[in-house]
């Protein structure tokens, strides 16, 4: 797909079940430039609707929803392999952690929070658009002999880090679920960069990168941290550990290469 410069080029499935909201938000995108936009109402809906037609579309839902939770709606799409890679951006005023933790893990483009303006909402889109057709421009000279780690309990999350990572040219990627197994690897595998989540079981992220800042064999690797934690304190530790940079999820794609780039380059 040709780099998507205007939104006018996006198609935007939204599913929201009041027809207030989705008018206020169809406004909204209309005078933000995006012209092709359907509406559905139910989680069901809207997969039969992808199922038909995905190429170029992003997914805008509300958390709550009829049949399923936009959480359940997102969760189901990367379960289809014709879906996973659809770009994904949840509306809610929910703030609870747990509640939105599975749509963070899903590998979801944004969550705007209500009440939020056109500028919000546009710049989720370009984010979509960012992830649906990455920039031509990028030097691959370097980036495609490069070796990564993936270390993340999350199926969905290590799947779409690995998209991002492929639509670089990056092809020799090796996965780890934990810091445990990502010791294993590291211990008999040379890697150029490690990127790392913060919470798994049996060795987080921080745990991870001070092991290898202190014991590894190959204690100046890079280590960027794609986390959902929003601990202060747990975070400030995953810095003083050594850890290269660190980005929230929901992340952007062009946020996620940028930070591999400045990480190669220290």
């Amino acid at each position: 797909m040709a780099m998507i410069t205007s939104l006018a080029e996006l198609s935007v499935l939204l599913v929201e079940p009041s027809s207030m909201q989705a008018n206020l938000v169809r406004r909204m995108l209309a005078h933000q430039g995006a012209r092709q936009v359907r509406v559905v109402e139910t989680a069901s809906a809207a997969l039969a609707a992808l199922r038909a037609e995905h190429e170029g579309t992003v997914v805008i839902s509300s958390l709550y929803l009829p049949d399923l939770a936009g959480t359940e709606l997102v969760m189901a799409m990367r379960a289809e392999s014709a879906l996973e890679s659809v770009p994904f951006i949840l509306v809610s005023s929910e703030t609870r952690p747990q509640v939105l933790e599975p749509v963070r893990q899903s590998g979801a483009c944004s969550i705007v929070a209500k009440p939020f303006n056109e500028q919000q909402l546009s710049r989720a889109l370009y984010a979509a658009a960012d992830y649906l057709s990455p920039p031509e421009d990028i030097d691959t000279t370097e980036i495609e002999s490069l070796r990564v780690l993936l270390v993340d309990d999350s199926l969905a999350s290590r799947r779409h880090l690995r998209r991002l990572l492929e639509e670089l040219g990056i092809e020799r990627i090796s996965e780890a679920t934990n810091g445990k197994e990502a010791v294993e690897l590291l211990q008999a595998t040379m890697v150029d960069l490690v990127i790392t989540d913060y919470n798994m079981p049996e060795m987080d992220g921080r745990e991870l990168t001070e092991y290898i800042r202190t014991q590894s064999w190959q204690a100046a690797v890079p280590i960027l941290m794609v986390t959902s934690e929003q601990n202060m304190g747990r975070l400030a530790a995953v810095e003083r550990a050594g850890v290269s940079a660190v980005c929230d999820k929901p992340f952007e794609a062009g946020s996620i290469r940028r930070l591999i780039s400045e990480a190669l380059t220290r």
